[in-house]
């Protein structure tokens, strides 16, 4: 029996995604940077300490409108839903023991992927608003200093927040496999589809989406 595949992602969903995700690491190593003289040596990535002070906000605003694309393809996907809060209150038992059986059915997203995306958003709002209201090179001058501590202080926890939730989606994509094959390649199996997203599998099946060519290119 020929093995079935279901296309998850698009190639323009996936450059979107690797182009963000390349840019929110050079946006996090020069910020990084700025924010602690131990980090000084991550400047080496964007090409030295003058640069990164230059390209630091650049780089951001550039992730936060690639970002406004990802989230109009993906949001209608990231709608939180009843079974979505089920979902994360059966996941601490799950990843203790590995066993997904008890698990709800989930779409495309489980409430995990879903607090990562919308994370990621609200990080995203709150890093561009704040940035902003303290940027020397445009801004600052016309902004109060007592508003520039505040902005500086939640640009800081913003960025660390969303530090933290791409470790954990890094992590999880590693942890669940066939999900980085699905960000390389775009397609995935159709029992990882039944395994881990069951409700999405079944909408495929019934609009015919499953193919035995792994490379398909539509959706």
């Amino acid at each position: 029996m020929k093995q079935l595949y279901v296309k998850r992602y698009s190639p323009n969903q996936r450059a979107n995604h690797w182009i963000v995700a390349i840019l929110f690491f050079l946006a996090a190593f020069s910020g990084l940077a700025l924010f602690h003289p131990s980090l000084f040596w991550l400047t080496a990535f964007v090409g030295g300490p003058q640069w990164a002070r230059i390209l630091h906000p650049y780089i951001g605003i550039a992730m936060f409108v690639l970002f406004l694309f990802m989230f109009i393809m993906f949001v209608g996907a990231n709608i939180w839903r009843s079974r979505d809060s089920e979902w994360l209150g059966k996941a601490p038992g799950m990843v203790g023991s590995g066993d997904e059986s008890k698990m709800p059915k989930v779409g495309k997203y489980n409430g995990g992927q879903k607090l990562v995306f919308w994370s990621m958003t609200w990080c995203l709002v709150v890093l561009l608003i704040t940035g902003c209201l303290f940027w020397q090179a445009w801004f600052a001058s016309s902004v109060p200093i007592w508003l520039q501590r505040i902005a500086v202080l939640l640009h800081a926890v913003a960025a660390f927040v969303m530090v933290l939730t791409a470790i954990v989606h890094i992590y999880a994509a590693i942890w669940v496999k066939g999900t980085l094959h699905a960000m390389v390649r775009g397609s995935v199996t159709a029992g990882w589809a039944r395994r881990h997203h069951a409700l999405w599998y079944e909408e495929q099946d019934k609009r015919g989406a499953l193919t035995t060519d792994p490379n398909v290119k539509s959706l």
